[in-house]
């Protein structure tokens, strides 16, 4: 690719990316002050989830959410790809490998969400979150605590990693607490969202709905879905 081409280019995506990010920032907020309202017990969780729904899920704002989740993980990737030769320093690579660990991150958890929604048809509340560190049948209590750790870290760290990009002229120590003050917080944040999930400061009873195997794909769809082995409601 010509030199002049790819930083045009990188220009464009990295613009986009920026933007669709501001739009998501306007959800995630709420989402990770949700976790910690968590804190506080499940009904207190579930609660703030209701009243932030209101907005959240109107079609049109669902719609613009998803989307410009799409947009993040395809122009991030894409800035990924578009500077792996240029890429210089420990600090560019670990925004990079950050907003890889996103880009994994949103693609798995949005389709975990909608197939909790669609197909299982239970509510992707607090104890659908949680199921992963509770059931046994699940056995992937370590990969799920992982999970959630690396994506609040990643976001945070990408964060900061952003902000240390913008504070080009100011001195090293600056820029170096702009990538280390938020990498701090996120593990803490992080930590306390996977505690709260997995019931260190309170005890979690996960309902039976969300400990049932998944229906059959063929469940999905209205035409066939009173066949045996489809959950009532489906």
């Amino acid at each position: 690719m010509y030199p002049r081409y790819q930083h045009s280019m990188t220009r464009i995506v990295s613009r986009i990316h920026g933007v669709s990010a501001v739009v998501l920032a306007l959800y995630l907020v709420p989402h990770i002050v949700n976790h910690l309202v968590g804190l506080g017990g499940v009904e207190a969780h579930i609660a703030f989830m209701r009243a932030v729904r209101v907005v959240f899920r109107v079609p049109v704002v669902e719609g613009l959410l998803l989307f410009c989740v799409l947009l993040q993980a395809v122009t991030g990737l894409s800035l990924f790809l578009l500077g792996f030769g240029e890429r210089r320093g420990f600090v560019p690579w670990l925004q990079a490998g950050a907003g890889v660990c996103l880009a994994a991150f949103l693609y798995i958890h949005v389709r975990a969400v909608l197939f909790g929604r669609n197909v299982m048809h239970v509510d992707t509340n607090f104890y659908y979150a949680a199921a992963g560190l509770h059931v046994p049948s699940l056995s992937f209590h370590w990969y799920f605590a992982s999970y959630y750790f690396v994506a609040v870290l990643s976001l945070f760290v990408h964060f900061g990693c952003a902000a240390w990009r913008r504070l080009q002229r100011q001195p090293p120590r600056t820029r170096a607490l702009a990538v280390a003050l938020p990498a701090a917080l996120g593990a803490v944040i992080a930590a306390l969202i996977v505690m709260t999930l997995a019931g260190a400061f309170y005890r979690v009873v996960i309902p039976p709905e969300y400990q049932r195997p998944p229906p059959p794909a063929s469940c999905a769809a209205p035409a066939v879905n009173t066949q045996a082995g489809c959950p009532k409601g489906a």
